[in-house]
This record gives structure tokens, sequence and C-alpha cells, in this order.
């Protein structure tokens, strides 16, 4: 299995770290509330919130990154995630009907990208590969886009 890119891995924590700070700001509201009402020791809401978003900000972004991986073949996308529970997805290319190569500001600013199947069917008919570079990401679009024409034929 390939890896992601290693900017996934700045998104991730960015992501973690955003999450974390709205928690952190949440708690800090609460403790304040709660101290006009009842006289409290300083911390009492923050300390605990700080303990336990500490695993998720920190450990978590490093292990969720080296469990991502991607393979393609010939008739196939193989795609593995999960840290708790494995998930292993297969795409075969020829039920593909649409590909996207999108980027938000965060991907943007660590040089990475996600690519998009739209395939054929309901249930899991989007199926996203994050933190590959856009050069990668354009070559596999460009690979599946030139089997689905070959396909068509």
């Amino acid at each position: 299995m390939n890896a992601l890119e290693r900017g996934q891995l700045g998104v991730m924590r960015a992501h973690a770290l955003i999450l974390g700070v709205i928690i952190l700001a949440v708690a800090f509201v609460a403790e304040a509330i709660l101290r006009t009402a009842v006289e409290l020791p300083p911390g009492v809401a923050t300390i605990p919130v700080l303990l336990l978003i500490a695993y998720p900000v920190l450990a978590a972004p490093g292990r969720r990154y080296r469990a991502w991986g991607y393979r393609i073949d010939a008739e196939e996308l193989h795609i593995a995630q999960g840290v708790w529970s494995r998930i292993e997805t297969v795409v075969p290319l020829a039920r593909v009907q649409h590909i996207d190569v999108s980027q938000g500001p965060i991907e943007r600013h660590f040089g990475v990208c996600r690519l998009v199947l739209h395939t054929a069917g309901t249930m899991h008919s989007r199926v996203v590969l994050p933190g590959l570079s856009r050069e990668t990401a354009e070559a596999i679009r460009d690979e599946v886009r030139a089997r689905i024409r070959q396909d068509a034929l």
C-alpha cells in the first residue's frame, strides 16, 4: 500500500487542534458561568477537559495518518484506513462515474488534496482518498478517466 503524503498529517493535526480549541473554549465559558454561580477553584472545568482532549489532539492524528494506505491496480482502487476498526474499501474502476480533485484551505496550506470518486449505486457511492499531492491525484484521475473511456468503447 502507498502511504499518504506527509502534508496530510499536518491537515489531521490542524483539524484536531481546531476541534480541541473549540472544546476548550466551551469549557472556559462553562467554568466562568459555574464560578459566578458557585465558588469553585480555577481550572475545575478546563483542566479535566485539557486531559480529555490531549489524546485526540496530540497522539491520534499520527496514528490515524499511519493507518491510511491506498493502491491502484488494473481493475480496482484499494483504500485502507482505521486505527480501532480497520476498513478496507475496494472501488471497481469500471463503476466510477465521476471524479473530483478537491482542496480546502487547510489542505492547500499543507500541499495536499482529496480524490473523490463517485460510483454507480446508492450505498457508499462516494469514496474519498485524502492526502494526495496534486500531481498524484491528477495522475490517478486521468488513469481512471482513461479506463472509463476505454470501457465505454
